[in-house]
């Protein structure tokens, strides 16, 4: 049975930009119930307010400078009694929000999300339930929905969303092309590719192409 969330819920907000904190405790402190204990602006200062604050709900960004918003989940969790995380982030891609899962947040918003749904996913982190904003719970479904493959993965130093687009472009897709059917923005296409590249340790898409059509994606 999941507990009653305290009231007022005590929230850190920890988010790089300014103007995104200053809203998201504007958002907040009307609520009623809700009480807005600190901001952090990286991650290591997340990590260093949780200890001093005791918040029951750090609202984390993923992106920060000097600790990502993953590691700093990672270390505020091993404390004996850590705060529930809720992810808000602008990074809808697999790795990011499985990271986020296998790191303990207890849930994955987007930015833009709407105000209602912020405010309830704080309650809910709050209460130690876990919950995914609509298009993060259809990832996951598609994820698990997926059928099981046989044998060792090709390729395994690279990530399943990695695989999917190197599958593509073994296929002569464009990043554009990609980007649709993955939903993905064409940056994060671009940056996935180039991790790819990378760890194949290939010059040019159709090296990779190559690569790709010999183990058989």
């Amino acid at each position: 049975m999941n507990e009653v969330p305290p009231h007022p819920i005590r929230v850190l907000i920890a988010d790089d930009h300014r103007l995104f904190r200053e809203g998201l405790r504007a958002l907040l402190s009307v609520a009623g119930d809700i009480d807005v204990v600190g901001e952090a602006g990286d991650g290591q200062q997340a990590v260093e307010l949780s200890a001093r604050l005791a918040p029951d709900v750090i609202v984390m960004d993923i992106q920060m400078p000097r600790l990502s918003g993953l590691e700093a989940t990672r270390q505020i969790l091993r404390a004996s009694l850590p705060p529930g995380i809720l992810i808000v982030s602008m990074f809808d891609d697999d790795d990011n929000v499985f990271s986020a899962m296998q790191a303990g947040a207890r849930g994955y918003l987007l930015k833009g999300a709407a105000p209602e749904d912020l405010l309830r996913a704080v309650a809910a982190v709050a209460r130690g339930e876990a919950l995914f904003g609509p298009g993060i719970a259809q990832r996951l479904m598609r994820y698990f929905a997926r059928p099981l493959r046989s044998g060792p993965l090709p390729f395994p130093e690279l990530t399943d969303r990695e695989r999917e687009i190197l599958a593509l472009i073994g296929q002569g897709q464009r990043n554009p092309v990609i980007a649709r059917s993955l939903e993905l923005s064409e940056k994060t296409v671009r940056n996935h590719i180039t991790s790819v590249f990378s760890k194949l340790q290939v010059g040019s898409r159709a090296e990779a192409a190559l690569r790709a059509q010999e183990a058989g994606l």
